[in-house]
């Protein structure tokens, strides 16, 4: 009898050894978690940094060429032309990612040119790569067909640096999915998710966090601002309402927020 109690003792855990196996346990899930809180605050920060250097990139281009990228009537001359008149159906489906492109319309507005309904937007990025102001090299048209808005990461449009994000320049005009409230009409760069839609690319929390920082902190006003409630464009109730009184919705944790910066 004697014996086998002894063994017991031997095999077993004492409360104390058990005590500490807990505390190792709580403190390595702890730091697991706040490593997680890091990697996410430094992917956030990552966020401004690219749209600081986007928007510049964009500013830069305009003094050196006096017109906007993607909007360029003459990108042709500096760039040669992938085809057709340099401006046409033909040129817009025949380019590839190199330096050959497209001219814009030269109205100010990265937006539609004559012939493929979203052109600029993915000429822009073109545009500014083959000036050397951004970084990687990009088709200049959609990844569908034409007349269609089909983003390729990394490929017609830069990846975010959150998992699945992209950027995208385009003008926006008041729209029934964008508060009335809102400072429209103007060039932007809008941050999203894309697989096969466009979709939510932060948390209300985060959207908020950022737009505090760079500009009022509401969704409906300034220069960083979102889509309504329940639009049409997949925000998927990142705002409170559709009214132009709306707050970011701090309740949801989904990455349900498209923030759109205004250049």
């Amino acid at each position: 009898m004697h014996s086998r109690f002894t063994d017991a003792r031997k095999n077993g855990f004492s409360l104390v050894e058990l005590s500490i196996v807990l505390v190792i346990l709580g403190l390595l899930t702890g730091g697991i978690l706040a490593g997680q809180s890091l990697i996410r605050a430094a992917e956030l920060r990552s966020v401004t940094t690219q749209f600081a250097n986007y928007r510049a990139a964009v500013y830069t281009f305009r003094d050196k060429y006096f017109a906007l990228p993607g909007d360029f009537p003459k990108a042709t001359s500096f760039w040669t032309s992938a085809g057709g008149t340099g401006a046409d159906a033909t040129c817009f489906a025949a380019q590839t990612s190199s330096v050959a492109t497209c001219n814009g319309d030269g109205d100010g507005e990265i937006a539609d040119a004559a012939g493929d309904g979203f052109i600029e937007r993915f000429l822009a990025w073109k545009h500014l790569a083959s000036a050397g102001l951004v970084e990687g090299s990009y088709t200049g048209k959609s990844a569908g067909a034409a007349n269609t808005y089909v983003p390729a990461l990394g490929s017609n449009v830069p990846r975010g640096r959150l998992s699945g994000s992209m950027f995208d320049l385009l003008y926006v005009v008041p729209q029934s999915y964008l508060f009335t409230g809102t400072s429209l009409n103007r060039n932007t760069l809008g941050f999203y998710s894309y697989s096969g839609a466009l979709g939510g690319a932060i948390a209300p929390e985060e959207a908020w966090n950022i737009d505090t920082k760079l500009d009022d902190g509401s969704p409906v006003t300034g220069s960083i601002f979102t889509y309504t409630r329940t639009s049409a464009s997949g925000s998927a109730y990142c705002t409170t309402s559709d009214t132009n009184t709306s707050a970011y919705d701090l309740t949801i944790k989904a990455n349900n927020c498209m923030p759109i910066f205004g250049l």
